[in-house]
C-alpha cells in the first residue's frame, strides 16, 4: 500500500492559494473584522494557511461560518468540517490546506490565537487581509 502524499488527513486537492483567495473573498464580502492570514507551510503539518476573522456578533460569525462552508463546497466540492456553531462565540472550520477561526472579537482578544501562531520571527508574522490585496 503506497504510503500518503502528505500527512494531512483531510488534504484537498484544491490549490491552497486559490482556496485562500476564496476563503478571504468570501469573509471580505461577509463583512468580517480583522481578517489575518497566517502562512503554515513547513511550520505545521496542520494546514497551509490560518486564516482568523471576527464578526460583530454569534449571529454575524454563524452566518459567515455557513457561507464559508457552502462557498468551499461550490467551488471544491469539499465539504468543509465545522465545530462551535451552536454557541458561535469562536467557530473552527476545517476546510482542509486551511483551518479558518471565526471569532466575537471579546472571545478572540481573549484567546489571541494571532500571537500564539506567530513564531516570534518577523518574516512569519501574520499577514492582514490588507496586505495580501
Amino acid at each position: 500500500m503506497p504510503a500518503p502524499s502528505s500527512p494531512r488527513k483531510n488534504q484537498t486537492s484544491f490549490d491552497p492559494e486559490m482556496l485562500l483567495k476564496l476563503v478571504t473573498d468570501s469573509l471580505d464580502d461577509d463583512q468580517a473584522l480583522e481578517i489575518v492570514t497566517i502562512p503554515l507551510a513547513g511550520k505545521s503539518s496542520i494546514a497551509d494557511y490560518m486564516v482568523i476573522a471576527s464578526g460583530r456578533s454569534s449571529r454575524q460569525v454563524t452566518a459567515m461560518a455557513q457561507k464559508l462552508a457552502d462557498r468551499i463546497k461550490a467551488a471544491t466540492g469539499y465539504v468543509s468540517k465545522i465545530e462551535g456553531l451552536p454557541a458561535a462565540d469562536w467557530v473552527l472550520l476545517d476546510a482542509g490546506d486551511i483551518i479558518i477561526h471565526l471569532f466575537r472579537p471579546e472571545v478572540r482578544s481573549f484567546y489571541n490565537l494571532e500571537r500564539m501562531w506567530g513564531f516570534g520571527d518577523e518574516s512569519d508574522q501574520p499577514v492582514s487581509q490588507s496586505v495580501l490585496s
